[in-house]
């Protein structure tokens, strides 16, 4: 019997589902944290690599586990780049000084010069000599735990159940080079516990054999059921699905042990301490969900200012935009319209509102690239079958773009610039340049703190913004002996970012 690895998805759709819970805190040990938030993100769609088929499932058995564990919990599923980036900010403004934060991927992972990247579904795919593409199309994960940290979080857990083998690899095609799994995080600020679903040069399996019905992954699958368990500590919980999953892998002649990397300050316990005198035993394995997102508690009802006020995001993408409603009510059934046409349901998405027991309403819409500044008046029905709204929204294409570019860069300012020796030594900035829009100058300092070099670019393009033309040259070419460069922007409002350095 062979082992089954992760297949990998072609044809991607967004579904960002955040919801709230406020529960009693179970940390037992110093009091510091002052909440729980977690997010947990499964991509399964992928548009140009090979699909996965448990990922997202995996996402929401985690999230409904951390919501019994007194979690404020987002769930987020099939994020592109642009959606995977509005899916962090919002975390990030749930997380405050002390407390606990868990972020828990399921998808494609990838390393690339010893740092690991998430691919979100609409990564391209990449051929030998290519790795610049992926980097700029994916997640960093060191950045995540960058962002933890910032906001505060005094324990911050990453746990990746990442596709170990190359999603890049096609019969034919030389692949973009890549090792197997991903590359140990042994520098971890304090206060970080990582565990990844393998090791190195290790594959994670989704399944032990082609009759293993179990939804989730076998690392999942182990994990959550530890995680369950009252009266271990987050080392222990390591420990215990290590050796389980080491052990179900080598039943059917398969290596993979999972890895973790442990910098934390407090001995943190999910599931409370064990009380004096009791055995170990294990929690039982909460009921595993193939369609349907996990139950929670209801939201705390909105405040009087934000009553009946729904708020929307744009992102621009190479097909349009897609513009993604939020409603603090439950809904029935969501519709929209632009200028005196008639109102357009949005339709429903293949998962229950656990609030109402009904079909979500898809929350977003899209418009085409081309579409004019306007005013989008939205509506809904509430859970009492009422009528609410219209509600106007403007929309002004050319702010909604630049806010939408500066604030990619902003979260991504460690893939500004990157090195590369090809004939010589290389400083690519393909991701500004995919990011101009936003960009009024950008200057670089080569072997210098001070950025007295502008970089060219060519102008935007509101009609494919992202796209860079193939008469663009996203690279300069520097001297050997350069060993750094420094960065800085100025941005079309007239502000200016930190100055950035990179070092070869």
């Amino acid at each position: 019997m062979r082992p089954i690895e992760r297949p990998c998805t072609r044809h991607g759709a967004v579904l960002f589902a955040a919801v709230a819970c406020m529960l009693a805190l179970l940390v037992a040990g110093p009091a510091w944290a002052a909440k729980r938030v977690a997010l947990v993100i499964g991509n399964d769609d992928y548009r140009n690599v090979p699909r996965l088929q448990k990922a997202v499932n995996d996402a929401r058995t985690i999230g409904d586990a951390l919501k019994r564990l007194g979690f404020q919990v987002m769930v987020a599923e099939n994020q592109t780049r642009a959606a995977f980036s509005q899916s962090l900010l919002a975390f990030d403004t749930t997380i405050e000084p002390g407390d606990t934060a868990f972020f828990f991927y399921a998808g494609h992972g990838f390393e690339i010069a010893g740092q690991n990247y998430l691919l979100p579904t609409d990564v391209p795919a990449a051929t030998e000599g290519q790795e610049e593409l992926v980097r700029d199309a994916s997640i960093m994960a060191d950045r995540i735990v960058d962002r933890l940290q910032n906001r505060g979080a005094r324990t911050a857990i990453l746990v990746l159940d990442a596709c170990r083998n190359n999603p890049f690899e096609r019969r034919g095609v030389r692949a973009l080079a890549g090792r197997g799994g991903l590359a140990p995080m042994t520098t971890l600020p304090e206060g970080v516990f990582s565990i990844f679903s393998a090791g190195p040069r290790q594959t994670a399996l989704d399944r032990l054999s082609d009759s293993d019905s179990n939804p989730n992954s076998v690392f999942t699958r182990v994990f959550v059921k530890q995680l369950l368990d009252p009266g271990e500590n987050l080392v222990q919980v390591a420990q215990r699905t290590r050796r389980a999953v080491s052990e179900l892998a080598d039943q059917i002649g398969h290596k993979q042990v999972p890895v973790y990397f442990d910098q934390m300050v407090d001995d943190v316990f999910l599931n409370g301490r064990r009380q004096p005198g009791t055995a170990a035993a294990g929690a039982a394995e909460p009921p595993q969900k193939v369609a349907a997102l996990p139950p929670v508690a209801p939201l705390k009802p909105p405040t009087a200012e934000a009553l009946n006020a729904p708020i929307a995001s744009f992102s621009r993408h190479n097909g349009g935009w897609t513009v993604s409603f939020s409603i603090a009510d439950p809904t029935l059934g969501i519709s929209w319209r632009i200028g005196d046409g008639e109102f357009r349901e949005t339709g429903f998405i293949d998962a229950l509102d656990p609030r109402t027991r009904k079909r979500m309403p898809n929350p977003s819409i899209q418009l085409p690239a081309d579409a004019p500044a306007g005013i989008i008046e939205l509506r809904y029905i509430d859970a009492q079958g009422e009528m609410q709204g219209p509600f106007p929204i403007k929309f002004e294409p050319e702010a909604a773009l630049l806010r939408d570019q500066r604030k990619i860069l902003d979260m991504t300012a460690t893939s500004w610039l990157s090195f590369r020796e090809f004939n010589g030594l290389l400083v690519y900035y393909t991701h500004l340049m995919s990011y101009r829009c936003a960009i009024r100058e950008a200057r670089i300092g080569i072997d210098s703190a001070v950025p007295d070099k502008v970089l060219k670019m060519p102008p935007c393009d509101m009609r494919d913004p992202v796209a860079i033309p193939s008469s663009a040259q996203p690279y300069l070419k520097l001297a050997p002996g350069v060993k750094s460069v420094s960065v800085e922007l100025t941005y079309r409002d007239g502000s200016v970012s930190e100055i950035k350095t990179f070092r070869k």
